[in-house]
């Protein structure tokens, strides 16, 4: 179990847990996901870690073939009143696993250690179920966006490069 389905047990969200063998040398584990589960990559997202110019964290949960725009998902933070910056960027990798409990490729938006202010795609909201990682390589977890977004107290914003 990880903290992840511990949460989605807990708050008895309606999920699938969704489990395949990872391959160490996928070039993306998203697209890897979305391929050995045989789902269109647009139900599939990736969890990003993103810093402010005050060092404030966030997480950006976007489709896994689309790319994060930094001033999109600034506007839509400070817009949505989670957050107040002008600008993000990555965070850094060893904060991203200190402030989540989760390692790279396998973060998960649900069960981070400390919640971070959160945005989700709003291309997320079109979908009837997501997937995003269950808090390992190897295993994603299947909800209804609107299920997660409430988790969360997430926002919908486009945050993606068109």
């Amino acid at each position: 179990m990880t903290p992840a389905i511990n949460l989605a047990k807990q708050r008895a969200l309606n999920y699938q847990l969704h489990d395949y063998v990872h391959d160490s040398n996928a070039a993306s584990f998203g697209l890897e996901a979305a391929e050995k589960l045989g789902v269109d990559v647009s139900q599939v997202f990736k969890t990003l870690v993103v810093s402010t110019e005050t060092g404030a964290l966030a997480v950006a949960i976007l489709p896994v073939d689309k790319t994060l725009n930094f001033k999109k998902t600034a506007k839509a933070l400070s817009s949505n009143k989670l957050l107040i910056c002008k600008k993000v960027q990555m965070a850094d990798p060893k904060q991203v696993e200190r402030s989540t409990g989760y390692v790279l490729g396998g973060v998960s938006p649900l069960g981070q250690k400390k919640r971070l202010p959160t945005i989700i795609d709003s291309s997320a909201a079109e979908q009837t179920t997501i997937y995003v990682s269950g808090g390992r390589r190897g295993l994603e977890i299947e909800l209804p966006p609107a299920q997660l977004a409430e988790t969360l107290a997430a926002s919908f914003s486009t945050i993606i490069d068109e």
